[in-house]
């Protein structure tokens, strides 16, 4: 049976339980004025915890630990259910009446025991716990970490400070009290890597992990959520939250749902949800999910007869080869085109088949506009790779493939047929949710990212995320070479080449990192002009992921990857490596957002350890298409300042920053207003 009690208590005064069987917290109610004023918190700078504070910390649970070491396993398992209990027990309130649904909530709040007792006894249960079990020392600033997540914080982390083990820390504490963990990652690999590691852990205190990896029958995954702690991707949660909500799961009010159960049919029992509650979260990487992978709402569908004739999409896409940008269209945004008067009279006639809905101008307009995205906004090898004669979605954020994922209103069938493709069957929407509404469903919600200071606002605006920067355990020792910036592509890759050759024939491994699967295989193809020796990693060879990682690290070795290399992921240096200075970073493409850029130089020096890193660009770079002329002529000149790039860079991710918070924004708006039409229909019914 879980207990979510502890996870109620800090949740603060604010928290309201949804109305339904299942364990989740309630929307929040809409107050523009408090909102306005609630969020103005968000244009504070992140809090910081001082090297001062996390030394009292370590000191504090030392002292604790030391009163634990002879104690045999078993007491230190019973000692942090006593330590959990006691951390309950201080954020009630005494002598006050118990409130509906678990009793009034936060007395001294959060902030009354960052420094008490009982969390300290807490954290040296489970710090002796992993010493014992796996073998590993916490570090000072991996406690304050875990204490920054049982404060539902966002613990800003620099790479290589084992955010894997501070995740499994707090979660270990949090599943003692009774709650159910979630501990959300960007993909399926990481998510059984980090459960695999941490097994043990969770073990010694009696605890089990599950793990959600896709392909998984209902069966094994209500297994899996069952379990204390459960590791899994955000895609695979929000999905499968989204099918119990279809089976009727937590969509009702809790008294309606009971009365249903006492006069439903017993022989037509309805399946248990998969999905059991929503206490407490821990999101990895957590920028990458709340942010980056906010911009598109996920979409639970199924497969429906065509909506366009194989005739009417080839119509559309022959007829917008032949339009002429700035004459017939406008590309209006990342993923939006404007058609001009006159263009669907420039267009091809429509064939004889068309329906006659095909020849209103707004349908046919319509179809027109999506075949010009298809075509101008949506590229092979960077938005999508064509695999078994089908076209796979790639994750920009990750760089790795989504399967069994499709582009809405026709143009997933577009691309195909502008690939020669045999167009795929429609999808027909069933249920749809951001990740934005979706995480403010838990009762507590934390994070570990080592890039969250650039969205702290959008992170408390929306999430309620607190954001807090943990000081590093050892100085950084990275040393950033001076930037480059060629005027062609082609010049870039030769220079790519010619910098990674020079680190790996001084003994230092190398990754190359790049932003699409096409800029990978073009790095590629200038090594093996080379004859130099390399792997590759993108969304093609993604089932060899774990082991090209795990022999990155060697001396004189050219790793080339897109993103998914660059988060999550430890290289570990053998010691001929370490002694030729480390691993050697080239950055091949400035991202739309900083934190991207920081994540990847991150992947060298970790933990203390040398490295080395540069950047490689070109005027002709996409982050650069939307700035004006002279500064385009400028980066293409050959040899453009260095402060001119800087300056051009900041702008430009500034306005890309801006372009994607604005996205997000609209996506969640829309969300909120398809939400409510769906409630008041169902009112209504």
């Amino acid at each position: 049976m879980s207990d979510p009690t502890l996870t109620r208590l800090l949740a603060g005064p604010l928290f309201r339980r949804a109305d339904t069987t299942r364990d989740e917290r309630a929307g929040p109610p809409l107050r523009k004025a408090e909102d306005f004023f609630v969020n103005l918190a968000g244009w504070l700078p992140p809090r910081r915890d001082r090297a001062a504070s996390v030394a009292r910390l370590a000191q504090a649970v030392a002292a604790a630990r030391a009163s634990l070491q002879p104690a045999a396993d078993e007491q230190v398992a019973l000692a942090l259910h006593r330590a959990v209990a006691a951390l309950a027990a201080l954020s009630l309130h005494q002598g006050r009446p118990a409130g509906q649904r678990g009793g009034r909530l936060l007395a001294p709040g959060p902030a009354g025991w960052r420094s008490a007792p009982a969390l300290h006894q807490a954290l040296a249960c489970v710090a002796l716990g992993c010493e014992r079990r796996l073998g590993l020392q916490s570090y000072p600033v991996q406690l304050a970490g875990a204490r920054s997540l049982l404060l539902g914080e966002l613990a800003e982390m620099q790479t290589g400070e084992g955010k894997t083990l501070v995740a499994a820390l707090a979660a270990t504490v949090m599943a003692a009290s009774g709650a159910r963990v979630h501990v959300i990652s960007t993909n399926d690999y990481l998510a059984r890597r980090d459960s695999d590691e941490m097994a043990p852990l969770f073990g010694f205190f009696g605890l089990a992990a599950g793990c959600i990896q896709g392909g998984m029958s209902p069966l094994q995954r209500r297994h899996a959520y069952a379990q204390p702690v459960c590791y899994a991707s955000g895609k695979e949660v929000v999905f499968d939250y989204l099918k119990d909500r279809l089976a009727g799961h937590g969509v009702v009010p809790a008294r309606v749902s009971s009365l249903h159960a006492l006069v439903a049919d017993p022989t037509q029992a309805v399946a248990a949800p998969l999905i059991p509650a929503l206490h407490f979260a821990i999101v990895d990487e957590a920028d990458s999910v709340l942010i980056d992978e906010a911009r598109t709402p996920m979409i639970l569908s199924r497969e429906a007869p065509p909506a366009f004739a194989p005739d009417l999409l080839s119509w559309a896409i022959d007829s917008a080869r032949g339009l002429v940008a700035g004459r017939h269209f406008s590309v209006t945004g990342t993923r939006d085109v404007e058609l001009r008067p006159g263009a669907r009279e420039a267009a091809l006639p429509l064939p004889a088949s068309a329906g006659a809905a095909w020849h209103s101008r707004n349908w046919s307009e319509h179809l027109l506009r999506q075949a010009l995205v298809a075509l101008h906004l949506f590229h092979l090898d960077q938005h999508y790779i064509i695999s078994d004669s089908k076209v796979q979605i790639v994750d920009e954020s990750t760089g790795r493939v989504m399967p069994d994922r499709s582009w809405e209103n026709g143009l997933h069938q577009l691309i195909e047929t502008k690939e020669g493709l045999v167009p795929s069957n429609g999808r027909e929407t069933l249920a749809r949710m951001t990740y934005q509404r979706f995480f403010r469903r838990y009762y507590l919600l934390a994070g570990l990212t080592g890039t969250a200071a650039e969205s702290a606002r959008e992170l408390w605006s929306v999430y309620r995320l607190r954001v807090r920067r943990i000081p590093p355990n050892r100085p950084k020792r990275i040393v950033r070479g001076a930037d480059r910036c060629l005027p062609t592509l082609q010049d870039k890759w030769q220079a790519v080449a010619d910098a990674a050759c020079a680190a790996a024939l001084r003994g230092q491994p190398v990754l190359v990192g790049t932003r699409s699967v096409l800029a990978s295989e073009q790095v590629s193809a200038a090594l093996q002009q080379r004859g130099v020796a390399h792997v590759v990693l993108n969304a093609r060879q993604d089932a060899e992921e774990a082991q090209i990682v795990a022999q990155a690290g060697s001396a004189g070795r050219i790793t080339v990857a897109t993103n998914m290399a660059g988060r999550g992921t430890d290289i570990k240096l053998d010691a001929a490596a370490l002694a030729a200075g480390g691993l050697h970073v080239i950055l091949t493409e400035f991202h739309d957002s900083p934190r991207v850029d920081r994540q990847l130089f991150g992947r060298s020096a970790r933990q203390g350890e040398p490295g080395t890193a540069q950047a490689i660009v070109s005027g002709c770079d996409a982050l650069f298409d939307h700035q004006p002329k002279p500064l385009k002529a400028a980066l293409r000149s050959g040899r453009p300042p260095a402060a001119l790039v800087r300056w051009v860079l900041q702008r430009a991710q500034a306005l890309a920053e801006r372009r994607a918070v604005q996205a997000r924004l609209a996506t969640l708006k829309q969300d909120k207003e398809l939400h409510r039409m769906i409630g008041i229909a169902g009112r209504v019914t």
